[in-house]
């Protein structure tokens, strides 16, 4: 899933390709990927764009008088810059948005989970936006960390979009294991120590991996995420201590760790692999 880095390198990309074109229309190719129907795409037209930037996994379009425009990529969405603009329509394309005398963006996913989105959103209006918690590295969230007493897991916690906007499976798994902290602890339970090197790996996963993410042209693309450190590389070494990095299966995603360097070389439960075992 697009996350933090790749959804802010994407905004930039297309901010510099589109702010201050005219909004021309929106080709709906997918119809239960429209979320609102107040006001409608089409109120847009002759619009200018003043900029696109980002909230969380969200890209927002904002155009002159306070109208926005949002889209979320989900698991398996991606991003085309058509130069010049199509009119084709790929397997899983979602939404073509066109502006005049400039590319098209086609938004389009891959999978079976059809959950990419996008959202017209009248001045003033948050929508989705409005549930949304800190950015992963603001301030608000520092402090957060530092003093709160939720009990809850740490990865539960960065996961959480009402806790921390724009992190996700991927970012959680390397900024712990940065941290050597366990993906089961409770962030409740950590000392002082714990939660500033959980603050600081954040801050250090996320800037390098927006550095990297900068150096992209373009949309984005199908193979995303492949600077992860210890993400999704399980029975591979540790980058750091050399041993097996370890995983916890869940239905919807797993998480990946290393023993000697997070749980004290416990191996963490997965009951979802250990029934398929016995």
């Amino acid at each position: 899933m697009p996350e933090s880095p790749e959804v802010q390198g994407l905004a930039e990309r297309l901010d510099a390709l589109l702010s201050g074109a005219t909004f021309d229309r929106a080709d709906l190719l997918q119809f239960s990927s429209l979320k609102t129907f107040s006001p409608r795409p089409a109120e847009l037209h002759g619009i200018r764009l003043a900029g696109v930037s980002r909230r969380g996994k969200f890209v927002v379009l904002e155009f002159d008088g306070g109208a926005r425009l949002l889209f979320h990529l989900s698991q398996g969405g991606r991003v085309d810059v058509e130069d010049p603009p199509k009119a084709t329509k790929p397997r899983g394309s979602v939404v073509r948005l066109r502006f005049e005398g400039r590319p098209s963006v086609l938004i389009k996913e891959f999978g079976t989970q059809r959950k990419a989105g996008w959202w017209v959103l009248g001045a003033g209006d948050d929508g989705p936006l409005a549930k949304l918690g800190p950015e992963g590295l603001s301030d608000a969230f520092a402090s957060w960390v530092r003093t709160t007493d939720d009990p809850r897991r740490v990865h539960t916690i960065l996961r959480d979009q009402r806790a921390v906007a724009g992190v996700g499976r991927g970012y959680s798994d390397d900024v712990l294991h940065r941290a050597r902290l366990s993906p089961y602890a409770s962030l409740g339970k950590l000392t002082a120590d714990e939660r500033e090197r959980l603050v600081t790996a954040l801050h250090e996963v996320l800037t390098e991996a927006l550095a990297v993410e900068r150096r992209r042209t373009g949309g984005l693309p199908t193979k995303i995420g492949d600077h992860f450190v210890v993400h999704g590389k399980h029975g591979e070494p540790c980058p750091r201590c050399g041993e097996d990095l370890r995983r916890v299966s869940y239905e919807s995603h797993e998480v990946t760790y290393c023993p000697s360097c997070q749980t004290n070389g416990r191996r963490l439960n997965d009951r979802r692999l250990d029934r398929i075992v016995r």
